[in-house]
């Protein structure tokens, strides 16, 4: 009797164990969640403003960027949700994180095939006033997250998307000034090609992260 009671004792202490690394509540450094609300608000927006205005100005750069705000606020979305949960479920978020990244970056490159089959011509004007507008925003998301980049793997990897929305910004404001003074579309394409590169290169390194800490969680 005493020892089918110590198995039940040890199977309720597994169980438990196992709750608290994938589905328990787990405290949250102070800061954490606002931060998370801030720069999920920033990304929606700045979305809505580049979408439309690479539309307006055929930018593939513009375009490109926009569609990275957009899955930044799906990533910092997630990141709020995971946030006070185990070290899986961040993980699983990361995971999420790179696959997005890729989606994403392969997505541009389908944009610049089409766009050089349509032959279309970018606006310089339109894409320097909104890549400008745009890297003022990352800006403040990259400060923001800066102060939180090592509390876990969550917050590294938010971290990453923004350094990477300040890069991408940078671009936009070179292709608008290549635009500008060849008076070819090739800047803006060459600017959103390696944007999609940098996406690919950011997805493997989330991932690969994200697969080493589900490792380690799960053992």
């Amino acid at each position: 009797m005493s020892h089918e009671s110590d198995i039940a004792r040890i199977s309720r202490r597994s169980d438990n164990q196992a709750m608290d690394t994938c589905c328990d509540v787990h405290p949250v450094p102070a800061g954490q969640r606002r931060v998370l609300q801030i720069v999920l608000a920033i990304n929606i927006t700045m979305f809505a403003v580049e979408f439309s205005a690479g539309l307006v100005a055929h930018s593939t750069a513009l375009l490109a960027d926009s569609v990275d705000m957009l899955g930044d606020a799906i990533v910092y979305g997630f990141s709020l949700y995971v946030i006070s949960r185990g070290p899986i479920w961040q993980a699983r978020a990361a995971l999420l994180k790179g696959a997005i990244m890729a989606a994403f970056g392969t997505g541009i490159v389908i944009e610049v095939m089409a766009k050089l089959v349509r032959g279309v011509s970018p606006t310089a004007e339109v894409i320097g006033i909104v890549g400008g507008v745009a890297l003022a925003a990352n800006l403040s998301c990259l400060v923001l997250l800066w102060q939180r980049r090592a509390d876990d793997i969550n917050m590294r990897s938010a971290w990453l998307c923004s350094r990477n929305d300040v890069v991408a910004n940078v671009g936009v404001l070179l292709a608008a000034a290549g635009v500008a003074i060849t008076g070819s579309g090739w800047p803006d394409i060459i600017v959103g090609l390696l944007i999609a590169a940098m996406f690919g290169e950011s997805a493997v390194r989330v991932i690969r992260g994200a697969t080493r800490e589900l490792r380690t969680a799960e053992r």
